[in-house]
């Protein structure tokens, strides 16, 4: 008998790795199961790939695809429709499967149902897909696939998805047009400088008179731009290149997450955006049965800000030590004292579901306001600095051209 190698998380969201013997993968996730253990992964000690692999290779096929956004929302919605209406899980995936429409769903639905069929669980099945379904989702059709109410767990997962995606989507659309209107100052400032003052130059320089000092540093920053443009952006790319390699350090990466939270109008937001991403994660998840340490694990291993991923890693540890989740977020000291304040209420009233999304839509509000004083400031900021160089770049032109035309009256 084979022996396979497991990891899998209890009931407490402890992760726990170990061997087994078992007669195949899916007796091996049937024993796990047994014991009250949410398999994450297994794998044969023997050197066998992983089970995406290992299925390509057995059918031929490509490996599996990644879903966007949409076609996972797609795809979720679809399959509660139909779980909802009767169908079984299996018919269900067949049904989306032989779907005329062709994109990446249809493999997924595929593999999917072939796993089922092989005996897997569907939350199991589903960590066999790569990155499309992230442990997130894989835990909430758990919750559902044992308390029976898969449907509407996949239906309270679309309501997820569509919030994260609205929100994330609002973040980006609030900074896109600034920076956008920026790039295109930088580079009118650089054709400025490049081309059209050095032609100034020597118009000014045939009357030989002496220009302005604002006049006469124009025409210097030209000049250096015109005969150095080469060094210039060699020393441009130079820096984004060693930014790069810094901030791909474990030290460099902690500080740039860092500091992007306080950054001036944007850290805000982004502080925003991670409280309500946070709050409506751990809400639905909650809601539909992972224990609350669980819930802090999953949001921990789904964060990619370093940083804030070390202040979930402290919270959690608190809360397993049997801390509420009120007083470990305030001793972590990050978090907003509002939010200690809703979810203090809900400990008290032994909701914390309900105190979870009271406080996300609390903060969805919040990142709301904040993108609108975003969109509101930042904008007419970036214009008036626009409307600035090009007002100091007509104004050396024209002192120069003025003082020009004194000297050849006088004359």
């Amino acid at each position: 008998m084979p022996d396979f190698s497991y990891k899998a998380s209890d009931a407490s969201g402890s992760v726990s790795t170990g061997t087994m013997p078992a007669i195949s993968r899916s007796d091996a996730y049937r024993l796990l199961r047994a014991k009250g253990l949410q398999p994450i992964s297994v794998s044969d000690i023997n050197g066998a790939v992983s089970s995406n692999k290992k299925a390509s290779a057995a059918s031929g096929n490509d490996p599996l695809p990644r879903l966007n956004t949409t076609q996972l929302l797609y795809f979720t919605e679809e399959l509660a429709e139909l779980l909802e209406a009767g169908l079984k899980l299996e018919g269900a995936l067949k049904v989306i499967e032989q779907r005329q429409e062709k994109s990446g769903v249809q493999p997924i639905a595929a593999h999917l149902r072939q796993r089922v069929r092989d005996g897997f669980s569907f939350s199991a099945a589903l960590h066999d897909c790569g990155k499309t379904f992230d442990p997130l989702y894989c835990n909430l059709v758990a919750a559902g696939e044992v308390s029976g109410a898969l449907p509407q767990i996949l239906k309270r997962q679309c309501a997820y998805l569509t919030l994260i995606s609205d929100l994330r989507r609002r973040v980006v659309s609030s900074l896109l047009y600034p920076a956008i209107v920026f790039t295109s100052a930088i580079v009118l400032m650089f054709v400025f400088l490049t081309f059209l003052v050095p032609q100034l130059s020597v118009l000014l320089g045939k009357t030989g008179q002496k220009l302005p000092i604002i006049t006469r540093i124009l025409i210097g920053v030209s000049e250096f731009c015109a005969q150095w443009w080469w060094a210039i952006f060699a020393f441009v790319g130079f820096l984004i290149i060693s930014a790069r390699a810094a901030v791909h350090t474990p030290a460099g990466r902690e500080w740039w997450h860092r500091t992007m939270l306080d950054l001036p109008v944007v850290g805000p937001v982004l502080r925003a955006k991670f409280y309500a991403e946070m709050l409506q994660t751990l809400s639905t998840l909650v809601s539909n049965g992972v224990a609350l340490l669980q819930g802090l694990n999953l949001m921990t291993s789904a964060t990619m800000n370093v940083y804030l991923k070390a202040l979930l890693t402290k919270t959690a540890a608190m809360v397993g030590e049997g801390s509420s989740l009120a007083s470990a977020l305030r001793r972590v000291g990050f978090f907003p004292a509002v939010l200690m304040d809703i979810l203090a209420v809900g400990e008290q009233t032994g909701d914390i579901a309900i105190a979870l999304e009271r406080a996300a839509k609390r903060f969805d509000r919040d990142l709301t306001t904040r993108i609108s004083h975003l969109t509101t400031l930042v904008q007419p900021a970036i214009i008036l600095l626009v409307a600035l160089f090009v007002g100091i770049v007509a104004y050396s032109m024209i002192a120069g051209i003025l003082t020009s035309v004194s000297s050849l009256k006088s004359r």
